[in-house]
């Protein structure tokens, strides 16, 4: 059985995109209320795996969890991208016009908000979390509710759902980046063969034309950059970390060209190799 800690609880999407990437699998998850707390986890029990957003199609990059990752010892074993999809559900028996109050995450609620205009009867109250929400209204009975949330989370907690693809924008993906200590890494990870992409962090020094030098060297060695962000470092005013992915057709390629570009970089870390989703 594969232990994943999750942030949110059981039916939120980190425990769906869990389930989606080890599937065929036993998965028991391990709830955590926030990343911070799930890393803390993670770097307490070398035998748990994680799994954690890391960029959204509509919200972009999670800063915090590009920090969080770089901080931790952790390896990047694989990625998991899924498509957000939600769903109005409530207790058996009701129909969405005999609603008063619909329930959810405040982001969730926004992406859904075009459909929620259309029933002006339905209140929209924040809550904690998607699936929260669904547990919550399934746990006390409360007719006359509504959550917005995942499928997976709907029929967990046995809720009737009214309709489905509730959300405005149909393409809202997340990525998902699977976490493993260094030891336990080679056994979660791909084969060797498999390995095709990269994420790794650096800062650069100050200097002009540092930057254009790294990426003409990688573009040299055949490596596509899949995302490039850029982050400020505290207390160091007009410097940044960048954190890169790559992928790539050829790992020899891949190590010829990091053993290029690191002369050029300061702090550099590897921050995993894994197959592409």
């Amino acid at each position: 059985m594969k232990k994943v800690t999750i942030q949110g609880i059981e039916g939120c999407f980190h425990d769906a995109a869990a389930r989606e990437f080890f599937s065929g699998d036993d998965v028991c998850t391990v709830e955590c209320d926030t990343f911070p707390e799930m890393f803390d986890r993670l770097s307490l029990d070398a035998s748990l795996i994680g799994i954690v957003a890391i960029e959204n199609t509509i919200a972009g990059s999670l800063l915090q969890n590009h920090e969080l990752l770089r901080q931790s010892s952790l390896r990047i074993v694989g990625e998991h991208k899924m498509r957000i999809s939600h769903v109005l559900c409530a207790l058996p028996g009701q129909s969405v016009d005999s609603l008063t109050e619909v329930n959810s995450h405040p982001m969730a609620l926004m992406q859904c908000e075009q459909y929620l205009r259309r029933h002006p009867n339905l209140k929209m109250v924040e809550r904690f979390d998607t699936a929260g929400s669904a547990r919550e209204i399934a746990e006390r009975s409360l007719a006359g509710h509504a959550a917005v949330c995942g499928e997976y989370a709907a029929r967990l907690y046995g809720l009737e759902i009214l309709e489905t693809g509730i959300e405005t924008n149909k393409r809202n993906f997340t990525r998902f980046l699977i976490l493993a200590d260094p030891l336990l890494a080679g056994e979660i990870g791909p084969a060797e063969s498999e390995i095709d992409k990269a994420s790794i962090v650096f800062t650069l020094p100050h200097t002009n034309g540092a930057l254009s030098k790294v990426l003409t060297i990688l573009s040299f060695y055949d490596m596509n950059l899949s995302k490039i962000q850029s982050m400020p470092i505290i207390g160091r005013e007009w410097e940044y970390r960048f954190y890169v992915d790559l992928t790539f057709n050829s790992l020899v390629r891949y190590h010829q060209a990091i053993d290029a570009i690191r002369p050029l970089l300061n702090d550099f870390r590897l921050l995993g190799e894994y197959h592409a989703n």
